[in-house]
């Protein structure tokens, strides 16, 4: 059985819980070193489930070209949650929070553009509510 969309559920909840509590943990603090906080409670989580599964010594099995796109996907991410936790900071999470899964349709976009994945009829319109329901956020 394909179990993808149980882990999805899981990271959207989390996610979810992410905002909630940042929005609370960072009262008084500056959002990047709130940022820098949580990327340190992240690495200490990652590599604990890392050694706890035994993969640690798989680490060699990493190519040039593992490395350099894992890098550049953690630079992503770090951007991403530095402007994500500064726009917490300013912003509501019942605003923020929602216009950052615009995230979502660009993933649509990019997947089809760099990956060469197939635009399903589907993906295109779930896309396009997306962009629509955030667009009547923001205004």
């Amino acid at each position: 059985m394909n179990t993808w969309w149980i882990y999805s559920i899981l990271s959207a909840f989390f996610a979810a819980l992410t905002a909630i509590l940042a929005k609370i943990g960072m009262k008084g603090i500056d959002s990047d070193l709130a940022t820098a906080f949580r990327t340190i409670v992240v690495l200490l989580l990652a590599w604990s489930i890392v050694v706890f599964k035994g993969n640690g010594n798989t680490i060699w099995q990493l190519s040039q070209n593992n490395l350099l796109f894992l890098t550049l996907s953690g630079i992503a991410t770090g951007l991403s949650w530095i402007f994500y936790f500064k726009a917490l900071q300013i912003g509501k999470v019942s605003q923020v929070a929602p216009v950052d899964k615009l995230s979502v349709a660009i993933a649509i976009l990019l997947s089809v553009v760099i990956l060469k994945e197939t635009l399903t009829v589907k993906a295109a319109i779930g896309a396009i509510l997306i962009i629509a329901g955030t667009i009547i956020l923001i205004l």
